[in-house]
């Protein structure tokens, strides 16, 4: 995979590769999935996240997810990813991405609801099959980046809001020892009008 040259930094390649890969033509709520990965980038800066995880919201969909099975990249060219947005902001791209939902929410959330035990959630990646304990750091991530994503989705299409958010509020609620205080806040404000 050549690596765009053309512009400065991390963010603009990565806006380079995410529209020579077609997100700005792959229909997404809300218009395109460039669309809303900006979208969900300028939520993430917006509650103070750090660069690397800013960029990973712009990158969150490049390997699919389990909720969204359109891939612009596939895991196999993983370095590919990392030499335009960096090994950190990729590394959470595929953590979020490899997430096995029905097996790793009910544990992410069990492990905080317990008063912050360490480290013992189990996360099932969904890509290799294996069910590993990630540190605090990355679930941190993973729920703030969760959030970002699905309060995008939850204000851009009310059918979605009224479908997912009670649940998706129940597990942000679970979750809330993860969550940044801005975070919360606005799940709280856009999820709990939900019917």
């Amino acid at each position: 995979m050549p690596v765009p040259t053309r512009a400065d930094g991390p963010q603009a390649r990565a806006r380079v590769l995410l529209r020579e890969l077609g997100a700005g033509h792959i229909g997404h709520p809300g218009g395109t999935l460039l669309a809303h990965l900006e979208r969900v980038q300028a939520q993430l800066g917006a509650w103070g996240a750090r660069p690397a995880l800013r960029l990973a919201g712009l990158c969150h969909a490049f390997y699919g997810t389990d909720g969204f099975a359109t891939v612009l990249l596939p895991v196999g060219r993983r370095a590919g990813l990392a030499a335009v947005i960096g090994a950190e902001a990729e590394e959470i791209v595929y953590f979020y991405a490899s997430c096995d939902r029905t097996a790793s929410y009910p544990t992410l959330a069990a492990d905080e609801a317990e008063a912050g035990t360490a480290d013992t959630a189990a996360f099932r990646d969904r890509f290799t099959g294996h069910v590993h304990s990630p540190d605090r750091q990355s679930r941190r991530d993973f729920a703030e980046l969760s959030a970002a994503n699905e309060l995008d989705l939850a204000r851009i299409d009310p059918s979605f809001r009224t479908a997912h958010g009670p649940g998706l509020l129940a597990l942000f609620a679970s979750l809330r020892g993860l969550l940044s205080e801005p975070a919360w806040r606005d799940c709280q404000a856009v999820l709990g009008g939900a019917p």
